[in-house]
């Protein structure tokens, strides 16, 4: 057997539960680092609250409640996207088959057809989860790839375009990343520094940043740091603060940086993606055999879009 040909179609409650809705939600979702909202209702609007103050007052008969808590709303803007992948059929049964014989648990003699679409599908959802992390940060309407809508690093420039903190270096070295971090916290508002709490603050870092960062926590010299030379590290984080590696830099477009590097702090919930299957008439998820081109093609159909819902919760450097 060198060809898959059964059709596969997700649609309706199936392309939720099955295809999309793994990837979106659960561990996978929190592996994003941000706030993911899945089938709202269309168009998408969304609200960030602000802590109710000075509730309490002297006791006395009657009402007299005070204001509620301050909201920020903001609508999503969802894009119509697909995503299409075509493999020759001996290289798609390749990848597929591979997929099936590194599972422990798989019967090698009776390979059914739920087996056969079950290794299909995983191989279509880790491609459309991956693009569509890298759209959603590294999108640009401008660009010539990944130009589907604008991605969160664009939103974050383009609302934050002035007021950035002005950090003077080229690129940042285990020599100056500590004074990054450190200057990007004390020019936090106070209303982002109340956040630090709720364990949701995080700097959203290049590459180079993390590695900055890593090679200064190596030249400590410490026991702890002899162990995690060798061991490597699963997260770092600088004061309780999480650094999230966004790990774009292969795909950037550099035009919307001043250079490589790019550091904000901001709250998880404060940047959200949103998906949505439901409310578009022919969202659906394709597989397929062309006997034509002697192709197996895969199609998915869905909307997505992303927002930064309050800028005066993000504090980002400039570098030069």
């Amino acid at each position: 057997m060198g060809q898959i040909e059964n059709i596969k179609i997700y649609s309706g409650n199936d392309l939720e539960t099955i295809f999309f809705r793994p990837m979106l939600v659960g561990q996978n979702a929190e592996e994003l680092g941000i706030r993911v909202l899945y089938n709202m209702p269309v168009p998408t609007t969304i609200q960030l609250w602000s802590p109710q103050t000075d509730i309490l007052q002297p006791y006395s008969t009657g009402w007299s409640g005070g204001d509620g808590a301050q909201r920020v709303q903001k609508t999503i803007s969802l894009t119509k996207v697909k995503a299409e992948v075509g493999f020759s059929a001996s290289d798609y049964f390749s990848q597929v088959y591979e997929l099936i014989t590194n599972r422990a648990d798989v019967n090698l003699d009776d390979l059914t057809g739920s087996e056969l679409e079950q290794a299909e599908t995983e191989m279509f959802r880790a491609a459309v989860a991956e693009n569509l992390r890298l759209m959603m940060w590294a999108g640009d309407t401008d660009a010539n790839s990944y130009n589907l809508f604008d991605g969160i690093l664009k939103k974050v420039h383009t609302y934050m375009n002035v007021g950035a903190i002005d950090f003077s270096v080229e690129r940042v070295s285990k020599d100056n990343v500590i004074s990054l971090l450190t200057r990007i916290w004390e020019e936090a508002s106070p209303r982002l520094k109340s956040l630090k709490n709720d364990g949701q603050l995080a700097y959203f870092v290049s590459t180079d940043v993390c590695d900055a960062y890593e090679q200064y926590l190596d030249s400590l010299g410490a026991d702890g740091a002899y162990t995690e030379l060798t061991t490597g590290r699963r997260e770092l984080s600088f004061h309780g603060i999480k650094l999230i590696d966004i790990n774009i830099s292969h795909i950037m477009p550099l035009h919307l940086l001043d250079g490589p590097s790019f550091c904000f702090l901001t709250d998880r919930r404060n940047l959200v993606l949103a998906v949505n299957t439901a409310d578009y008439p022919g969202s659906e998820v394709r597989m397929w055999y062309n006997p034509d081109e002697i192709q197996n093609r895969q199609r998915a159909i869905f909307m997505a879009g992303c927002e930064l819902l309050d800028e005066e919760l993000v504090v980002r450097a400039d570098f030069n």
